[in-house]
């Protein structure tokens, strides 16, 4: 398993424990999970670490911010199993998603820079007032399409109560005329629902931009986590052998 499994500094739970401000419950459960490779034990039957278990733990801790503590559960059992090329394929799982939301993104930020004025309605249009076919219309598509986007969720339209028509108000025009611009981007409607109920949530575009960078926040904190991860890691898996 390594050098220092078998010589060095022995530890007990608590001394694990106390050094990553962690119950010694945690300390047992991560052992139990394979996070750490497993405990000596004394004649007694008590469990006892040493400085490689201490590294482990360090970069399991060191893991989660970026990865997650699933995936980051799954990385070190692979090292604490040998298989390193599984932790690898585990971490670019990770980058690779960390990337796509990064583009995802991009795509929200364009969608809602491009965003065009709709043309005003003729006067035909007018009388109809914001059903179905007027909008259709505007945007260049069929109905039909903005009835599978009903079902998806991206618009809500009520019902007139009188024909039981859709309705279209400014915000069904202003989602709308986001998952155009989405779908027009190659973004499936199961990647644009949970974007325009961001920008319903916001209260719309503008207040949207506050959230944007927060994202872009905690896109750029997730990155550097994952750094800081790798470090941490690398140094194991060098003690780990």
């Amino acid at each position: 398993m390594g050098r220092n499994l078998q010589s060095g500094e022995s530890l007990r739970p608590v001394d694990l424990a106390r050094g990553h401000g962690l119950s010694t419950q945690a300390v047992r459960n991560y052992e139990e999970a394979g996070i750490l490779p497993p405990a000596g034990r004394t004649a007694h039957g008590y469990r006892t670490y040493n400085p490689l278990h201490a590294r482990a733990l360090k970069a399991f801790l060191a893991l989660v911010p970026g990865h997650g503590h699933r995936t980051a559960t799954a990385i070190m059992r692979a090292v604490n199993e040998d298989a390193t090329e599984e932790a690898m394929r585990l971490i670019d799982e990770s980058h690779a998603q960390l990337l796509d939301d990064r583009r995802t993104l991009r795509a929200v930020e364009r969608a809602l820079r491009d965003l065009e004025p709709l043309p005003e309605p003729d006067e035909a249009d007018r009388s109809a007032g914001g059903f179905i076919g007027v909008l259709a219309s505007q945007l260049g598509i069929r109905p039909a399409t903005l009835r599978k986007w009903e079902r998806a969720g991206l618009v809500r339209p009520r019902r007139d109560p009188r024909t039981g028509y859709r309705v279209y108000d400014e915000t069904d025009v202003r989602d709308a005329r986001l998952a155009h611009q989405l779908r027009r981007g190659g973004y499936l409607l199961e990647q644009i629902a949970p974007l325009i109920a961001q920008v319903r949530a916001a209260g719309g575009p503008e207040p949207l931009e506050a959230t944007l960078r927060d994202w872009q926040d905690r896109l750029s904190a997730r990155g550097r986590a994952m750094l800081s991860g790798a470090a941490e890691l690398d140094a194991y898996l060098r003690e780990h052998g």
